[in-house]
Formats: structure tokens, C-alpha cells, sequence
């Protein structure tokens, strides 16, 4: 049997918990990885959505999207939201009350409402300890609104508010690193994933789920409208997002560091930003400032998934010289 292991398809549900008919635009990236997210889960899940596309084109009354119990919350606190619900259930089995067994709390918001506005709330929930899974997902800007900048716009994009012209490049700040500010709060399970990979975002989705306490995923969801790209090319702009280093792959599993997808060598920046109209007015000194600073924060995950594989083997290597000390 072992050998023939190799050839068996992985197999996902049929039933959605994220159903068509909603308004999202024509190849919108998010609603297609919310769609793998909730796919991954059961229905015994609980949803905080804040304000944002998704909460926009998902549940316009009197219609809806999700088949899941779900909550639309404001931008800023899907976390807190999240936090009184898993309070509440580990309330009310503690009274002996009937509830729903091994219940899971999800909270949802775009880049906006993490990285900027929520962020004081989510910092509170992880910092808590609460038991829920926190996702983001990230189209880079306010793209529900406007496509306003977020700090989660990438450095060189041209946003309403960050207009590319004669005296501007687009933004000029660096992208927040959402995903290392949630793991210096020291959770369980810290996940980048997107939907050019679809088992790897379910299997993470899924793993965020089962991990007692606190869980972030963070989703690169590209938005063909804010990015002024091709709607048919969404994956294939999400897997260039990883295979030039712009957007690596990984987890944090209680402070250990590992990479998704180990390349042994990245794809230019240019690959990726050539097909986004708003990387058009980028000069090749400003394209060559984005290849370094991706290289040097490709290679600081590179060092921490490194450097903890090196430290299990030390160890393993000092067990075995003690045991045979003795």
C-alpha cells in the first residue's frame, strides 16, 4: 500500500459554506480564498466579518452567502467580537448549558481592518489567549472604499491616495509585516498562505482551526480591480507573488519556524510587478530597490526556518551522544 500512497487524489468537501450568487467583481481573488477557507472548516464555525468587500458582496439583505452563523462587525473589532463569543460559549458549557460540541470562532477582515484599524483589538484577543482563528485577508489597500493605501500597500503602488505622478512614486512606505507582529505575541499557530496554493491555504485554515488558543492566517488575496491587472491572471499573479519571494510561504508552529515551499532560487520582482498596472511608473532604480529589500526579508524567514532546523539537530545529536555516554 505504501508505494501506491503517492497516487491518491486529496479530496475536499462538496458542500459550500461560502455559496455563489454573491456581487464580488469579475476574478476577485479574496472570494475565491474565502471560499477555500471556509471549505476547509466544518459548519459547526461561528464568523466575525468586519467592514469590507466581503462583508459588502456576501450579505446584502435580503439575501446571503454564508451558510455559516455569521456576524457582521465593524472595522475595527471582528477580534473582540470574536473574543466575547468564545467567552461566552466556554460560558455557558461551564453552566452545564446545551451547546453545540467543539464549536470554532473565526474572525475576518481585509488588510485595512487588521493591519490598521483593528490592530489594537486583535493584539488584545491574541495577548487573551482566546481560542478562535483570526484570518486576514490582504488585497493590499481599501479596495472596498476606493482603493485608498493601507499599510499594507506594497512600497511603489500607485493607490487614490497614494497617486503615482511627477512628485510621487506611489506608496513609499514598506509593507507592515502582519504576520510577524502576530507571531511576537507568542500563539500557537502563525500561517501565510494564498490562493495560487489552494490544499496549502485549506490545510493551514484547517490546522489554525484545531489549535487550541489562538490562531492567524494571513491570505494574499489579489484584486484584479485595486491592481489593475488581468481578472483570468489572479493565480497566476498569487503564485508569482511566491516564487519571486514577494510573498514567501511559511508557519510558525509554537515558535518554530518552517518554510511551505523552500525555493532554491527566487524569480525576479519584475515578473510579478509587469503585470499590475499599478507597478507600471515604477523606474528599474525603484524595481531594483523592491528585488533588495524582498531578497533581505526572504532571507530573514529563511534564517529563522534554518536556524530552528539546525537547533533540533543539535539537539538530537547531543541526546544521542548522552545516551550513549551512559
Amino acid at each position: 500500500m505504501e508505494k501506491y500512497a503517492v497516487y491518491v487524489p486529496r479530496l475536499i468537501k462538496k458542500r459550500e459554506n461560502f455559496a455563489p450568487g454573491h456581487r464580488a467583481c469579475i476574478g476577485c481573488g479574496e472570494a475565491l480564498a474565502v471560499r477555500m477557507a471556509f471549505k476547509a472548516l466544518d459548519n459547526n464555525v461561528i464568523v466575525a466579518n468586519a467592514t469590507g468587500c466581503i462583508e459588502i458582496v456576501a450579505s446584502q439583505l435580503p439575501f446571503t452567502t454564508w451558510h455559516l452563523p455569521w456576524i457582521h462587525t465593524l472595522f475595527e473589532n471582528p477580534a473582540a467580537v470574536a473574543s466575547g463569543i468564545e467567552a461566552g460559549y466556554k460560558a455557558m458549557k461551564r453552566k452545564g448549558m446545551a451547546v453545540p460540541e467543539n464549536t470554532k470562532v473565526v474572525a475576518i477582515g481585509g488588510d485595512g481592518a487588521t493591519s490598521d484599524i483593528g490592530l489594537q483589538a486583535i493584539s488584545g484577543a491574541l495577548e487573551r489567549g482566546h481560542d478562535f482563528t483570526y484570518i486576514c485577508f490582504d488585497n493590499e489597500a481599501y479596495m472596498n472604499t476606493g482603493i485608498q493605501r493601507s499599510s499594507a500597500t506594497p512600497f511603489g503602488a500607485a493607490t487614490t491616495t497614494s497617486p503615482a505622478g511627477k512628485h510621487s512614486f506611489g506608496q513609499f512606505t514598506w509593507k507592515k509585516n502582519m504576520p510577524e507582529i502576530a507571531a511576537a505575541h507568542n500563539i500557537p499557530y502563525v500561517a501565510t498562505a494564498t490562493h495560487g496554493y489552494p490544499f496549502d491555504l485549506m490545510a493551514k485554515v484547517r490546522k489554525a482551526a484545531d489549535t487550541p488558543g489562538p490562531a492567524y492566517v494571513h491570505i494574499l488575496s489579489v484584486c484584479p480591480t485595486g491592481w489593475r491587472s488581468a481578472t483570468d491572471t489572479v493565480n497566476r499573479q498569487s503564485r508569482l507573488a511566491v516564487q519571486t519571494g514577494v510573498f514567501p510561504l511559511y508557519e510558525v508552529e509554537n515558535g518554530v519556524y518552517k518554510m511551505s515551499i523552500d525555493l532554491p532560487k527566487l524569480r525576479p520582482v519584475k515578473d510579478y510587478l509587469k503585470i499590475q498596472g499599478r507597478f507600471r511608473h515604477l523606474s528599474d532604480d525603484l524595481i531594483q530597490q523592491i528585488q533588495d529589500r524582498v531578497e533581505l526579508e526572504y532571507q530573514k524567514i529563511l534564517e529563522k526556518a534554518n536556524n530552528v532546523t539546525k537547533r533540533a539537530k543539535s539537539k538530537s545529536k547531543t541526546g544521542a551522544a548522552k545516551a550513549s555516554a551512559r
